[in-house]
């Protein structure tokens, strides 16, 4: 099979919002106040600033994965990183190499905007996630949150 990996236009919208709501299945779950519009608005953000994207991973022009990148901060230690965040491949195309596709892809939009690094966080339920992640070369960090509600 031949996959395809691109940047998300506007018309992708919904496919991406559909596969976005597969991360809060079990394990995930749904974060505080989340509502398709606010991920509408986040979605058409991210696709029209040039310092993010939402990269979509096709089987023909099914939408199969998906996952978001943004030139964050310039850490004082570490340059420019990376933030690579929702990262989903469909729940009936999960081992098919294209996660990996589109962790190829993510790597490649760092480059290209001059980053040092990615970061990404995940959360602790999601043991088959970070084997994938170290599969890919990544080494485990702890991260913490707190929701301001």
């Amino acid at each position: 099979m031949t996959f395809e990996v691109r940047p998300a236009t506007p018309a992708d919208e919904e496919d991406a919002l559909d596969l976005l709501e597969q991360l809060f299945e079990p394990p995930g779950n749904v974060p505080p106040d989340y509502t398709r519009g606010r991920a509408s608005t986040a979605f058409r953000w991210a696709v029209e600033r040039p310092d993010a994207d939402v990269l979509l991973a096709f089987d023909g022009n099914k939408a199969i994965g998906l996952t978001s990148v943004y030139a964050d901060i310039q850490s004082l230690g570490f340059g420019p990183k990376c933030w690579l965040q929702d990262m989903v491949v469909d729940k009936e195309r999960r081992s098919e190499g294209i996660g990996g596709l589109l962790m190829s892809a993510a790597e490649d939009w760092a480059r290209g905007q001059g980053l040092t690094h990615i970061e990404l966080s995940s959360n602790s339920a999601r043991v088959d996630a970070h084997r994938f992640y170290e599969r890919q070369g990544f080494g485990r960090a702890t991260a913490f949150l707190k929701w301001l509600g």
